[in-house]
């Protein structure tokens, strides 16, 4: 097996060179394989140029891996991830790349596929293949074309490129004999069984050793999630030298370091990520878009850079975020569970909300650290299995968050409950649940979690259970929990479930006050979020986990239901 890795990665972005590593490739198929791609005319620029005279080297050497690496009958690199910014000719060469693969294949019959995730993304692919056979008559004259089914095939050898849209029904159990190409993966990444129909495209080039499977994508405009999560955290496995594989990685996306300080914003480091800056693409242009997105806002202008600067979207930051999510990524403590809360602090209370058969039942354990005192939060979800089918567009997603092990489906109502009041009782029997104001809940449709809980052995009296009081009257604690993810003194699980839920809160002002609520939020789930700041509210009493709490003349928002 090859060494597929690129270590030094960094250095090829920041020096413009070639991020494919040096390979033992085959110079002979390699260079036929330019030859014939270079051959091949731009449809939609004026003079129809050759590739070979406007095209960039940077993809000539992903040309030159892929077609260069069968050895013995045997394709040593059999797939490609290919993540690159928009306007750098991403469909353009993609087709152009399937279109030299039917050109150049042994297989006689050999089928290969330009999927688009979309049906416009098929025809955009289809029409720039078309595009080039119509500017070359020589290469018309060796193709048949049918428009109707976007299919060409090349008559000397009966191999056949088709052009279609991703579809469960259309791409189950299609013969897969030479190569498919997958255009915007992370479209994708919300199709709940988009990872179910690409396992099966790999099962279905198994018994052809020189087939291939090419992904081409630009960054997600939201956190990555499902297939397109998995695919790019492998990629990056490969090119990290964390994983072998049998994956090329080419990925034009910026160091996390150069993340974490805003350094993409700096107009001087945007070259790195669009090679073909200077051809498809111009830096000047980037410029006015940036500035047309800055005045827009930094939801907007985040929202740009992942599409032009391949910028990975964290935790949402739009107009209306909530502002303790500038200061959320970087709080992430990922050794934080319920247990070594447990372990760690003196005392910790509970937040539940949720628990529809359409929403998630949010659970947050929050504890005070004994010896630093800061306040240390754990979130989890429960889900009916239900919603995956009710809410397709968000079942890719919590999928996504129960292999994390942050989320768990059930099947049957009120196998959720019985799971929060384990935890409950865990922290309980560990002697540090307060005596008074322990669990936070939502008062509406909450009743189950409390007959349960009192069950349990842990009842109300006492306000040890109580009831708080949700819109602009959790202003205090909306705020509460900002400043102190700002002063480092909060943290928190790192899970990418709470990451989720944080970037779908949405503030809305009421007078003086904010608020937090699932209406201003839209159809996106904040369960788990709003859980977290009951217990938020809770844990700002300043609660002992060795005696009652007497709040003398205080005027209580927290009230039993």
């Amino acid at each position: 097996m090859w060494d597929l890795s690129c270590r030094d990665w960094e250095q090829r972005l920041a020096q413009g060179r070639s991020l494919v590593p040096d390979l033992p490739l085959d110079a002979a198929e390699a260079g036929r394989a330019v030859r014939v791609f270079d051959a091949l005319r731009l449809p939609d620029v004026i003079g129809t140029p050759t590739l070979g005279e406007a095209g960039g080297e940077w993809f000539r050497d992903i040309v030159r891996a892929l077609f260069g690496s069968v050895a013995g009958g045997e394709r040593m690199i059999r797939e490609l991830f290919w993540l690159i910014a928009k306007k750098n000719s991403k469909t353009t060469n993609g087709a152009a790349l399937m279109m030299t693969a039917a050109l150049l294949a042994r297989r006689p019959r050999a089928e290969f596929l330009f999927v688009g995730a979309t049906q416009t993304l098929a025809d955009l692919g289809f029409s720039q293949a078309l595009g080039m056979v119509l500017a070359d008559n020589a290469l018309h004259k060796r193709l048949h074309v049918q428009e109707h089914l976007k299919k060409i095939t090349v008559v000397e050898t009966g191999v056949k490129l088709q052009v279609k849209t991703f579809d469960e029904g259309i791409l189950t159990g299609v013969k897969l004999s030479g190569g498919v190409m997958i255009d915007e993966l992370h479209l994708l990444g919300k199709v709940p069984k988009a990872e179910a129909v690409i396992r099966q495209i790999r099962g279905g080039m198994l018994p052809y050793p020189e087939a291939f499977l090419a992904f081409v994508t630009t960054q997600s405009e939201d956190a990555p999630a499902g297939v397109f999560k998995s695919e790019l955290m492998k990629a990056r496995a490969v090119r990290d030298g964390r994983e072998k594989g049998r994956t090329l990685p080419v990925l034009y996306e910026f160091p996390e370091r150069m993340l974490r300080n805003d350094q993409w914003r700096e107009k001087k480091f945007w070259g790195w990520v669009n090679p073909n800056a200077g051809r498809s693409i111009s830096i000047e242009r980037l410029e006015e878009d940036y500035t047309d997105a800055l005045g827009k806002g930094e939801g907007a202008l985040r929202g740009w850079a992942s599409q032009h600067l391949n910028v990975e979207i964290g935790v949402a930051l739009r107009s209306d975020r909530w502002e303790g999510a500038e200061f959320w990524q970087a709080q992430a403590d990922r050794t934080l569970s319920v247990e070594t809360l447990i372990e760690r602090c003196d005392v910790i209370v509970v937040g539940i909300d949720g628990g529809g058969l359409d929403d998630l039942l949010g659970f947050a354990a929050m504890g005070r650290d004994r010896e630093t005192r800061d306040w240390l939060l754990v979130a989890r979800a429960w889900a009916h299995r239900g919603v995956c089918e009710r809410r397709k567009d968000i079942a890719a997603r919590l999928i996504d968050f129960e292999t994390e092990g942050t989320l768990f489906f059930y099947d049957e109502p009120g196998e959720d409950v019985h799971a929060v009041a384990d935890l409950v009782v865990l922290i309980e029997e560990a002697g540090l649940l307060p005596a008074k104001h322990a669990i936070g809940v939502d008062p509406v449709g909450i009743s189950e979690i409390v007959d349960e809980l009192e069950a349990r052995g842990i009842t109300a009296e006492g306000e040890r259970i109580v009831g708080l009081t949700q819109g602009w009257k959790l202003s205090n604690t909306i705020k509460t929990a900002a400043r102190r993810l700002a002063s480092k003194t909060m943290r928190h699980d790192g899970s990418a479930l709470m990451n989720w839920c944080v970037g779908n809160a949405k503030i809305e002002p009421r007078g003086n006050a904010v608020t937090i609520t699932k209406q201003v939020s839209g159809t996106a789930k904040i369960d788990p979020f709003m859980a977290a700041l009951n217990a938020v509210a809770l844990m700002a009493k300043n609660p002992s986990a060795e005696t009652p709490l007497i709040y003398e003349g205080e005027e209580r928002e927290l009230r039993f239901v």
